[in-house]
């Protein structure tokens, strides 16, 4: 047996076998411009798997063996067409070309169901399977994988002001905010909330849009990556620049006793552990930063923040 003649008998032995019988009943050269478009990797990769899947499907279902009968027809004529195309003069490139996206056209669909072609979808797991498979890959002591699942979809759900927030906090530390409240006289119980989380972590931070600060925060907390704690920092000099801004000053005089309550905003644990994960070089990851502080449990923190 030649080298070409081995290498044809291992590609007829590729097809599904519901497609053999048709493939052996080429003429020769159908059946050598056959086996030369199974040798293009692409094709073959791309239409194998698919194949089986439906050669699987028809040994239980009437109308998929129908439909794969019908296909298999259908590559027949595809086949013929192709040593047309070779012995008129088409070049075998375009010609093979050509055959392929026939072909795989073919293996792509799915059945035909009163006169519909119906896709192939996989039955969904159950969460008993799923859960059994996470605790496979729990015990799997080789594998490499680093990093929350999760880390990919929050990802998604960042903008760019919003790593930068969380790089700041990170390099940086716990950021000092404040909440203006109504005081009242010596004496008067009742205090209303004129501003929640005034702050300057966006300027901080070299964000680009100030006035989306507040709702990046807030997607940050939803996220779970930062946390509002009522504490103060413990050096009041943190304070002096955020209590002189603007926006500060104007919720002051806005009331005729004000109040400036002292807050912070922190990474969580989980937060951190992203950060290091995803938003500094790979050598930085065994760096020392700014400690940050725990929520505590059931603490859902202070009002979210109003301010940039």
């Amino acid at each position: 047996m030649s080298d070409l003649d081995g290498r044809d008998e291992r590609a007829r032995q590729r097809l599904p076998q519901a497609v053999q019988p048709a493939v052996d009943s080429l003429p020769g050269l159908a059946r050598v411009a056959a086996f030369a478009a199974l040798h293009t990797t692409e094709w073959g990769v791309k239409t194998s798997a698919k194949t089986w899947l439906r050669v699987g499907k028809a040994l239980t279902s009437r109308d998929e063996a129908a439909a794969l009968a019908r296909d298999a027809g259908q590559g027949v004529a595809v086949f013929g067409e192709l040593a047309r195309s070779v012995s008129s003069g088409v070049p075998v490139s375009r010609a093979l070309l050509a055959a392929g996206e026939a072909l795989g056209g073919l293996v792509e669909q799915g059945p035909v169901v009163n006169g519909h072609v119906v896709e192939h979808r996989e039955e969904p797991k159950s969460l008993r399977e799923r859960g059994q498979e996470l605790l496979e890959k729990s015990r799997d002591v080789w594998s490499t994988d680093q990093g929350h699942p999760a880390y990919g979809q929050i990802i998604e759900q960042l903008a760019p002001d919003e790593a930068r927030i969380l790089l700041l906090l990170l390099e940086n530390g716990p950021q000092p905010s404040v909440d203006v409240r109504t005081g009242g006289p010596v004496g008067m119980v009742s205090s209303h909330l004129v501003a929640p989380g005034l702050n300057m972590v966006g300027a901080r931070a070299g964000c680009r849009y100030l006035d989306q600060v507040p709702s990046y925060l807030n997607n940050l907390h939803r996220l779970g990556l930062i946390w509002f704690s009522r504490e103060a920092l413990r050096d009041p000099l943190e304070y002096q620049v955020v209590e002189a801004q603007p926006d500060v000053l104007e919720a002051m005089h806005s009331v005729r006793f004000p109040k400036v309550v002292r807050r912070s905003i922190h990474l969580t644990p989980f937060g951190e552990d992203f950060c290091r994960t995803c938003l500094i070089e790979e050598e930085q990851t065994d760096q020392d930063f700014p400690e940050h502080a725990v929520p505590p449990d059931g603490d859902e923190g202070p009002e979210p923040p109003a301010g940039g």
